[in-house]
């Protein structure tokens, strides 16, 4: 299976109650300078004869004993890459290996065992112990500093070089995100993913975040468990792991395949016409075991984006998850504002009805039935949802701690003007 321009790497999965990996399948991602990588992945016999197996990825890697092959993606199945560093992540280990760039498979190799969903990665068939020790909230001041250095290119505060290569793993984080620096912490014996504001934030995007998240439950829609913490000088947005669960014996895994997986796109523009709403709620249909309940919560999401100008609503921040058995629509997650100057017309990264990416309630409305919501129903849950952000955003964000001046400065996301202008504009 493997050349000698070949890399490879084995694929562990924490099976559905259990709190441990088992060794499930092998990876290799093979150099080819006119068509690009491929990558082919093959489950272990082994593996295929548990009762208890489950697949890596139900559609695009059902098991089975054939070798899967892929081109896109630098080589990598969606599966992999959702399991995969974070632009954050990767910028963290960038700075600790200092060397030429990585490959795809680096990424997967270097990522810590925090990452998201239930796979490991490793070089040996037989998987590394469960991490049982992590980082405390107590420890935020310190990482924070660290954050701070690693986004300016500084010296890591205080720390020799030896000890580098421990700070950075602390710092370092592969979850599913952006940008925005992140670790994971353990407080009350959960696991949370700690989210720094940023020292060029252009608003405290710890309460900010807060806000729309507690917004977002308003409109009646399930979003994480979070809270904000303040570090130092500074706040920090804790959000709680949909995809652990404690139990006596460590965390349980539930797997986890974000939109972009479940679309078959990549997170380049070169795939846009693969990022849509409608498709995902096609998709939803197929993978989910209550899509009556999951579709149509996909488009209140949908809707309370346009309503509150999170135009950062990529395929990666949505996802589904799975602790047993069954595939359901993850809480919501990265919910942001954004102030672009245009009141007229406003675009959601993912296309959401007729005409295409517009954030315009017709729009919205057109192709609610893919979402098992009758036309109707969606209208009147549209004007509710119009509503109660419009109404309710500023008390809302007040009482998540946003100051007057934020407030001032996130007014122009919330219910914009173009939402109800003449479709034919």
């Amino acid at each position: 299976m493997t050349s000698d321009d070949a890399r490879e790497c084995f694929v562990y999965m924490a099976l559905p109650g259990q709190t441990t990996f088992v060794p499930a399948a092998r990876f290799v991602v093979e150099s080819n300078r006119t068509a690009g990588p491929v990558g082919r992945l093959v489950y272990g016999r082994s593996y295929l004869t548990r009762a208890d197996a489950v697949p890596i990825d139900p559609i695009g890697l059902p098991l089975s004993g054939r070798t899967y092959e892929t081109r896109e993606l630098k080589g990598v199945f969606g599966a992999l890459r959702d399991a995969s560093p974070d632009y954050w992540g990767r910028r963290v280990i960038d700075r600790h290996l200092g060397g030429g760039p990585l490959e795809e498979i680096d990424y997967l190799l270097q990522g810590s065992d925090d990452r998201a969903g239930a796979l490991g990665f490793g070089l040996h068939p037989h998987p590394p112990a469960p991490r049982r020790v992590f980082n405390q909230t107590m420890d935020l001041e310190r990482l924070q500093e660290l954050a701070d250095a690693i986004i300016a290119g500084d010296p890591l505060p205080g720390v020799t070089g030896a000890e580098q290569a421990q700070e950075l793993l602390l710092a370092g984080s592969t979850m599913m995100g952006g940008a925005r620096p992140k670790v994971v912490v353990e407080d009350g014996g959960q696991l949370w993913i700690a989210k720094f504001n940023r020292p060029d934030d252009l608003w405290n995007n710890a309460r900010v975040e807060a806000a729309m998240l507690m917004l977002g439950r308003e409109c009646r829609m399930r979003v994480a468990e979070h809270r904000v913490i303040t570090v130092g000088n500074r706040d920090a947005l804790l959000v709680k792991r949909f995809d652990r669960e404690q139990t006596e014996c460590g965390y349980r895994r539930a797997r986890m395949l974000s939109a972009l997986t479940l679309l078959r796109a990549g997170d380049t523009y070169l795939s846009r016409d693969r990022w849509s709403y409608v498709l995902l709620a096609e998709e939803l249909r197929r993978v989910v075991a209550r899509p009556a309940v999951d579709a149509p919560e996909l488009f209140r999401r949908m809707v309370y984006n346009a309503l509150i100008s999170n135009l950062d609503d990529h395929p990666r921040n949505h996802a589904v998850i799975a602790l047993e058995q069954d595939w359901t629509l993850s809480p919501a997650y990265d919910l942001t504002p954004s102030t672009p100057v245009s009141i007229e017309r406003r675009d959601l990264a993912m296309s959401c009805g007729d005409r295409g990416r517009l954030a315009h309630a017709d729009n919205l409305l057109s192709q609610s039935t893919r979402f098992l919501v009758p036309t109707e129903e969606a209208r009147a849950l549209i004007g509710h949802m119009e509503r109660s952000v419009r109404e309710r955003w500023y008390e809302v964000a007040r009482r998540a701690g946003v100051s007057e001046r934020d407030c001032e400065r996130i007014g122009s996301a919330f219910v914009y003007e173009g939402f109800r202008l003449s479709a034919s504009a």
